[in-house]
């Protein structure tokens, strides 16, 4: 499942963390690539211990939290904090495939990467080129949204960035360890909740609601590790 998210920070919220990456000190974004992707990866990024990198990631997991069609599409166990990257003119990351498993710096905890998620800074008349590229079954995705805006998918793809030629992007980018690992069931049970959700705004008082809901909850239990 590829999955667009719209607004998930507010034009203030967005604002706010420009303004801070606006300040902060960036490195090699090579320090967090796995050997494969090292190779292929050309971006600066603020360090994960850096005071704003944890300050604006907080902000964004209590975005994330109440955002409804984020918790009904994830289905979230756990989030590795959120991580800042720019991209700036002639940089890129080639085609990779995320690590499988991601550990927590300074912590003991590993977060299994089930989804990977790009949230946008930029503006897409900022920069030309830096589009997100997905390869899924269903071919190629090209991605580029508004500032504000988030889109999610199985970290098991191929994905790149295509080269910045003009401006700046800056974005947030982290993963998800779903409690539902397998994307076919997971998007099985996001559909079955987006109609459950339809159905309810469309015929509260419908007994069919009640009745999908419990086979929604039933099959949540079956699939899921928590």
């Amino acid at each position: 499942m590829l999955l667009r998210i719209p607004d998930v920070l507010t034009a203030g919220q967005v604002a706010e963390c420009r303004r801070a990456l606006e300040r902060a000190e960036w490195v090699d974004g090579r320090v967090t690539a796995g050997h494969q992707s090292a190779r292929a990866k050309d971006n600066l990024q603020l360090p994960e211990s850096h005071p704003e990198a944890r300050r604006l990631g907080d902000l964004i997991l209590g975005a994330l939290e109440s955002n409804p069609l984020f918790i009904s599409a994830a289905l979230p166990l756990k989030v590795f904090p959120p991580l800042f990257n720019r991209y700036e003119v002639g940089q890129s990351f080639g085609n990779h495939v995320d690590n499988a498993v991601r550990h927590v710096a300074g912590t003991p905890h590993r977060v299994r990467t089930d989804l990977s998620a790009t949230l946008f800074l930029s503006a897409p008349e900022e920069y030309d080129g830096g589009e997100l590229l997905v390869e899924d079954t269903y071919g190629l995705h090209r991605v580029k949204l508004p500032a504000g805006h988030m889109i999610l998918y199985p970290a098991s793809s191929l994905h790149r960035v295509q080269p910045v030629t003009r401006g700046a992007r800056l974005a947030s980018f982290f993963w998800v360890q779903s409690m539902v690992r397998d994307d076919g069931e997971r998007t099985l049970l996001f559909d079955l909740d987006t109609a459950i959700q339809r159905l309810g705004a469309e015929a509260p008082d419908h007994p069919s609601v009640v009745q999908l809901t419990s086979v929604y909850h039933n099959l949540l239990r079956r699939w899921a590790d928590a």
